[in-house]
């Protein structure tokens, strides 16, 4: 079941099933269903689609997915109403229901647009998608999504994008909320918790992480955070000495939202005319292509020459010491983590992983391995970011399924 093929993880991240009827309804206590799709309907779906590496012997369960509201703190310590999905297995084994479910709190990517957050995808297409085809469906972990802060019920707020309080907020304060849940709806899960991401996924992951040791409450069993910008100083640093910008949006994002929480002129760090367009370009009714057809692509003409010569320059700038208190690089943490990254990853450069492998062994760090995708799954080429993904979400689903193979028996 878990040794699936580098085809097939690589076209069930971005599959979905069509046309579903509605759930029907099931009265829960704190949440809705917004998915509820049989196994059989997902594997032929998928074998339909002439999917690699599923045929009628290959094991898929159902999902079933719950949009559930809870409460977090924003950036500036505000209580802020949000939400995210709950996707549970269905159709599983004796084993599976008695020993519970292992849970998977997996934090998603950047996004830009409102339509892209995970409650929202599930309330309006009413089909699996994503990631928990993989970790669910496939795995059969329940597996929990924030939507974050500035989206789904919360997309009145702006984005805290990369910053590592309110996300990891969002994420903790989600996994406590889903216990709840589950206890209230008789959902059998038996305490084992796994952290994964994926670029600013990957960054929550490692956020949460550090959040979590910090307060103690919860336990993690292993973390996988893959592809993330761990590293912000050296991230920046490369960006802003790089003349062009392949994906302008993403910098000027982390512009927006460091200038909204630190209070800075969002002016001082964008030029105009860039400055003005972005919290209607940031409002979240933009995909990523619209946004960056906006923006300029070369560094010097989108941000303001004093913000790159003082963040090159001077540690004791704002944004040098914003980015440094943000990092999630230069710590020492007691969970298991395995650093997950594409070496062909034209985004995130692979050597912010190798950065945060070395300084976290550095400081004493012995449970941490830096896993190479390409290498680990024997690919000739190198992969760039955007098709790292699946292939990233499958060897991180793998080590969870091995880990709960040897704990829980299953």
């Amino acid at each position: 079941m878990y040794k699936l093929t580098v085809i097939f993880s690589s076209l069930v991240f971005f599959i979905a099933c069509g046309e579903l009827d509605k759930p029907q309804n099931e009265i829960v206590a704190g949440g809705e269903i917004v998915v509820n799709v049989n196994g059989a309907t997902i594997k032929k779906s998928l074998i339909d689609k002439k999917t690699s590496g599923i045929d009628e012997n290959t094991t898929v369960y159902g999902y079933k997915a719950y949009k559930i509201p809870y409460v977090t703190k924003d950036e500036e310590g505000n209580s802020i109403k949000v939400s995210g999905l709950f996707v549970i297995p269905t159709g599983v084994p004796d084993v599976m229901k008695s020993s519970g479910f292992s849970m998977v709190s997996d934090s998603h990517g950047t996004i830009f647009a409102n339509e892209e957050a995970p409650s929202v995808i599930a309330q309006t297409q009413n089909a699996p998608d994503g990631s928990a085809v993989i970790l669910t469906s496939l795995f059969g972990f329940a597996t929990l999504q924030a939507d974050y802060i500035g989206f789904g019920d919360s997309s009145s707020h702006y984005h805290p994008f990369i910053l590592k309080k309110s996300l990891a907020n969002a994420s903790i304060d989600f996994i406590k909320a889903v216990k709840s849940f589950a206890l209230d709806n008789s959902i059998n899960l038996n305490g084992q918790l796994f952290l994964t991401g994926y670029s600013e996924g990957g960054y929550t992951a490692m956020a949460t992480l550090e959040q979590i040791e910090k307060e103690g409450e919860l336990s993690v069993t292993l973390t996988a955070p893959m592809a993330g910008p761990y590293a912000l100083e050296a991230m920046a640093m490369g960006v802003l000495n790089n003349p062009t910008l392949s994906v302008p949006s993403f910098m000027a994002n982390v512009g927006y939202s460091y200038a909204k929480a630190f209070d800075e002129d969002i002016a001082s760090v964008i030029s105009e005319p860039y400055a003005s367009k972005l919290e209607g370009l940031f409002d979240g009714s933009h995909l990523r292509q619209a946004i960056d057809s906006e923006l300029s692509t070369e560094t010097s003409t989108l941000f303001e020459q004093s913000f790159i010569t003082q963040t090159l320059t001077d540690p004791n700038f704002w944004f040098r010491q914003a980015l440094v208190a943000n990092s999630v690089h230069a710590w020492i943490p007691s969970t298991a983590v395995r650093l997950v990254h594409c070496e062909g990853d034209d985004v995130i450069p692979y050597a912010i992983s190798q950065l945060t492998l070395g300084t976290m062994q550095t400081m004493g760090v012995k449970n941490i391995a830096l896993v190479p995708v390409e290498s680990t799954l024997g690919l000739p080429i190198k992969v760039g970011h955007s098709d790292c993904g699946a292939l990233a979400y499958t060897i991180s689903a793998t080590m969870f399924a091995d880990t709960r193979k040897a704990s829980v028996g299953y």
